[in-house]
């Protein structure tokens, strides 16, 4: 069965609605990336503020860092930093920190060029 023009398709009318259906989605779909890469656009060309203000926190007056020779670090410590999972890290300076009622100690370490700052409870647990 062929249509009058003699191309061999029919366009049922349920067929031709899902076509127009198909058909709108994708303009909407469409429109939409476009208005969110307008968006994208325009957020990163946004200047918050002229004027840098430098924001800064004072220490001295929350917490008091006191440096600690490796060797004097609590045992618990010691055989934390010697396991597993921080055997590859080299530890290179150690801080006691009291902080109002709460001490801590402060452990930077090395691996390669990445350094980081661990921090411990006398008991050798992480905190946060």
């Amino acid at each position: 069965m062929t249509d009058a023009s003699g191309c061999g398709i029919i366009l049922y009318p349920a067929k031709i609605s899902y076509l127009k259906n198909i058909f709108m989605k994708r303009i909407i779909l469409s429109a939409a990336v476009l208005v969110v890469g307008l968006a994208s656009v325009k957020a990163s060309n946004l200047t918050i503020d002229k004027h840098p203000v430098a924001v800064t926190r004072n220490l001295a007056d929350s917490a008091q860092k006191t440096p600690v020779k490796l060797d004097a670090l609590p045992d618990p410590i010691k055989t934390v930093l010697q396991s597993d999972i921080f055997k590859t890290w080299i530890p290179s300076s150690a801080f006691s920190v009291t902080q109002g009622t709460t001490q801590y100690y402060e452990v930077d370490v090395k691996k390669g060029t990445e350094t980081k700052a661990l921090k411990f409870d006398k008991d050798g647990k992480i905190v946060q």
